[in-house]
């Protein structure tokens, strides 16, 4: 009867750890720099409570970019903002508030912040806030554009962060600056026509940074957009100067939930217990009735 209860024991033991290594492998995934590691998802709500637009006020006017648009948020979520549906920069929501600076498209600007969790769920739409721009002497799809498909990527301390970027309209060729957000010399690069370029960096500590991005065409035009880099690991500061989309790309933070196995091991044991008490018990009786000792 022993080894019937240590087979079944075994047995049990076998299938959860199958079952926790399938959940491990599923749950391996990749991070924003390419390597790979342990990430346990554990489910939320989305957010319940958006951003909202403070700053410019509904209606104004603007004859020159860039803008700053500010307003308050919900503290820890990604703030990104929109222009006329279209994505025009990022940040992380501290302290209750926001700030992203912004160029415009000529004409009337529908201004819509919204906020994202560590899981990409999207909380409601901010107020609408509709500004003009009417610079003097351009004209509509003059002014060079700066768009990602990231708006927050990271990577650990000292390893590279590869960011691509897409730009167009304006007059090729282009001059791009690039300042990281954390106290070094902003990235000067040059691009000779319109289409995907990359850039990259590497932070010498962890931390949530405001990256902002400047391209200017042959006719000095000008370009921004506002993107959140992270040094992955602990905080040491948290400075708006130095944060998929969904996006995949996008840094998570890593979990790995110690308890499953428990949880799974104890009804498991409970049932392998009772069926080799059940099976002894039948074992005895049969000696008994037979005449045999029954130990």
């Amino acid at each position: 009867m022993k080894r019937i209860f240590i087979a079944m024991l075994g047995t049990a033991l076998l299938g959860v750890l199958a079952l926790y290594g399938h959940q491990a492998s599923a749950q391996t995934s990749e991070q924003a720099t390419g390597s790979t590691g342990l990430q346990g998802t554990i489910s939320a709500p989305p957010p319940k409570t958006g951003a909202r637009i403070t700053v410019p006020g509904n209606g104004q006017t603007f004859t020159d970019v860039p803008i700053t648009v500010r307003g308050t948020c919900p503290s820890g979520l990604l703030v990104k903002l929109f222009k006329n549906n279209v994505f025009s920069g990022s940040t992380q929501c501290q302290n209750g508030s926001w700030s992203i600076i912004t160029d415009l498209f000529i004409g009337k600007n529908e201004l819509v912040a919204r906020v994202f969790d560590d899981l990409n769920q999207s909380g409601p739409d901010s107020n609408k806030v509709t500004v003009t721009y009417n610079p003097p002497g351009e004209k509509v799809g003059s002014r060079p554009t700066l768009t990602s498909a990231y708006a927050k990527r990271g990577a650990n301390p000292g390893e590279k962060l590869t960011w691509p970027i897409v730009i167009s309209g304006g007059q090729a060729p282009y001059a791009i600056s690039v300042d990281w957000g954390d106290g070094t010399e902003p990235d000067l690069i040059s691009i000779p026509s319109p289409g995907p370029f990359e850039i990259s960096h590497k932070y010498a500590s962890p931390g949530i940074y405001n990256i902002l991005i400047k391209a200017t065409d042959k006719n000095g035009l000008d370009a921004y957009l506002q993107l959140v880099g992270i040094g992955n690991g602990e905080l040491t500061q948290k400075s708006g100067q130095g944060e998929d989309e969904g996006g995949a790309g996008e840094t998570r933070i890593t979990r790995i939930i110690l308890w499953q196995p428990a949880a799974f091991l104890l009804p498991l044991l409970v049932m392998a217990f009772w069926f080799g008490r059940r099976n002894q018990m039948k074992e005895l009786r049969s000696r008994i009735s037979r005449g045999e000792r029954p130990f």
